[in-house]
């Protein structure tokens, strides 16, 4: 069974499940009344933003509750609640996921997708009520998992709710899912551009004016919101970082394969372990989360209680000089096995915060290590570690765009985008190669599903017009040629469609049985401008997209591509066959 089981019933279910929210219509009927769609859609994601704020305000106050409850305010190694507590939670975990919340194993990013592409912006509230308590007292307990994804389908969930309340177009009900999870995840991380990017980047996989507004105004009203109840400190007190020499480079350069490297093993171990512990008896998948709790548990209680939970703390101790490089080595490969057990064991919860420690971990360690036998190096433990962790989530999560601002949000500091760039590019480079496959569009294959993969819609090769461009015809002619002097002169040409440049501007065409009969009728003394019809054809520019010659090619036997800046110059032509023939080429190549 897929992870979105609940989903596939998503349209007969709509109506009962959208009275678990009950929005007032009247508390918006005056925008509607007053606005058109596209202003009252805009307004609705501020609404959206704020709900969404409030979700994760509360969300994470009840990790943090949960985890002070459980396991007190700093665990210790070798303390018995490290080993009964993730293992007691995740039986109850699973339990629930089981029995009363099934839409809400995984992440979320991939049941956001599908919403938005196969459910028509459906996502059951019930799964907000679900992510928010199995995500709380999973990572709580010390599950090695992290809060942002959770937090992004909490709001694409209240979102979609909120969209069916007001009865919106599919259009508009559709897109209320990404608004949603971009103010999730805007709250969650405290970093609205990053939001903004991930969600258009790896969610939607296009923007307008429209969506971007949308977007926007969600994932700002958001962190307004967090910031109002949580203070507007960011989540990491980021050292002092800089980036003085060019030779520094290479040492970031390591650091960007290193972490593609490890980032190719998370993924590998992931996406090996998680389809076969599916398929295992149904009974079992009651005890998958207890079983990983106990596992993560004795890491804990053996030495490295840092890797359970999401780790945030730890985090800025390693960005801070506070461990050497061999712990920070070893509490990267342990928390890369931790959030394994976690995440193919059904436990839901995300891996934003555990990619970002993992980087961190792995970029104090490089950093550590180089600076060992180049002590020159002017760039401290804490800026490795900051690189290191925009390295493992273009690395791991494939999101290089959004992986790039969101350490310049984390960090305010602008002198080490070089280093960033450098190290994003070579690790993002490193795991393509090694891994085709993202980890999201991974997940989605293993559970059934077949969702756009947006990496490799960037990746895809687009034809232009001028790849099924055809040379100019050696005659072109002239509106305001004669049709006897035109007759004479296509009398020995085997041409027969003639480009007609028009006056003042534009291109028409003619056939060669039309001068001729019109020269037969004795209308020799008349222009060819008269013979055509006032309304010129339509004109291409080589550099378009080719599917743009797609609405016309059926309606014209040619149409001219002309000079950008200069539309009375031909560059050459297309006509359907040339069009289809390419498409055909394309298709046998591949």
């Amino acid at each position: 069974m897929t992870d979105f089981t609940t989903g596939s019933n998503a349209v007969s279910s709509a109506p009962k499940d959208a009275t678990h929210l009950r929005v007032p219509r009247r508390l918006f009927g005056a925008f509607e009344e007053v606005f058109d769609e596209e202003t009252f859609f805009l307004i609705l994601s501020v609404f959206i933003g704020i709900f969404s704020g409030l979700a994760v305000v509360c969300f994470r106050i009840a990790i943090d509750w949960i985890h002070l409850a459980l396991l007190g305010p700093l665990p210790q190694t070798h303390n018995w609640r490290l080993l009964a507590v993730p293992s007691i939670v995740g039986l109850g975990v699973g339990i629930l996921v089981i029995h009363v919340f099934p839409a809400i194993r995984g992440s979320g990013v991939n049941q956001t997708k599908a919403a938005l592409y196969i459910f028509n912006g459906f996502i059951p509230f019930r799964t907000a009520i679900g992510k928010f308590l199995c995500c709380a007292l999973a990572i709580g307990s010390g599950q090695s998992l992290g809060p942002e994804d959770p937090s992004l389908q909490i709001g694409a969930s209240l979102a979609s709710a909120l969209g069916r309340q007001l009865k919106l177009s599919r259009e508009k009900l559709r897109l209320m899912a990404p608004v949603g999870a971009a103010a999730g995840l805007a709250a969650a991380f405290n970093a609205p551009i990053s939001a903004v990017l991930f969600v258009i980047e790896e969610v939607i996989g296009r923007w307008s004016a429209g969506i971007l507004g949308s977007v926007v105004l969600a994932a700002v009203a958001s962190v307004v919101i967090e910031r109002w109840f949580l203070g507007s400190e960011p989540i990491f007190r980021i050292p002092v970082t800089a980036f003085k020499r060019p030779s520094e480079l290479i040492a970031y350069l390591v650091l960007g394969v290193v972490g593609g490297v490890a980032a190719v093993v998370f993924a590998k171990a992931i996406g090996f372990l998680r389809p076969r512990l599916k398929a295992m008896p149904r009974w079992t998948q009651y005890f998958q989360p207890a079983v990983a709790g106990l596992l993560i548990g004795l890491i804990g209680y053996f030495g490295a209680p840092q890797v359970m939970g999401a780790g945030y703390n730890f985090m800025d101790q390693a960005m801070h000089g506070q461990y050497v490089w061999q712990l920070l080595a070893t509490l990267a490969g342990l928390k890369i096995l931790a959030t394994t057990f976690s995440f193919v064991s059904g436990t839901p919860g995300g891996m934003f915060a555990p990619a970002l420690f993992v980087g961190a971990m792995l970029g104090g360690a490089v950093g550590g290590v180089e600076h060992l036998f180049f002590p020159h190096l002017v760039g401290s433990t804490g800026t490795y570690a900051l690189v290191g962790m925009g390295v493992l989530f273009a690395g791991f999560l494939r999101a290089p765009m959004t992986s790039l601002f969101m350490v310049l949000e984390l960090s305010g500091n602008y002198e080490i985008i070089v280093p960033v760039i450098v190290a994003n590019t070579f690790a993002y480079v490193v795991s393509r190669s090694l891994q085709p496959v993202p980890i999201f569009d991974l997940l989605t294959r293993q559970d059934g599903l077949e969702l756009p993969s947006l990496e490799e819609v960037r990746e895809e090769e687009i034809l232009h017009v001028e790849d099924a461009m055809l040379p100019p015809p050696p005659i072109i002619l002239s509106a305001a040629d004669y049709v006897d002097a035109a007759a004479r002169r296509i009398e020995n040409s085997s041409q027969t469609i003639f480009p007609v440049r028009l006056q003042p501007s534009g291109w028409g065409a003619i056939t060669r049985d039309q001068i001729q009969r019109r020269f037969k009728e004795g209308k020799g003394e008349h222009t060819l401008g008269s013979l055509i019809s006032a309304q010129p054809l339509p004109s291409l520019f080589p550099d378009l997209p080719l599917d743009s010659a797609l609405r016309f090619v059926q309606a014209s036997p040619i149409i001219p591509v002309v000079n950008r800046a200069n539309p009375q110059k031909l560059e050459g032509i297309v006509s359907s066959q040339s069009v289809f023939d390419k498409y055909g080429a394309e298709e046998r190549r591949q």
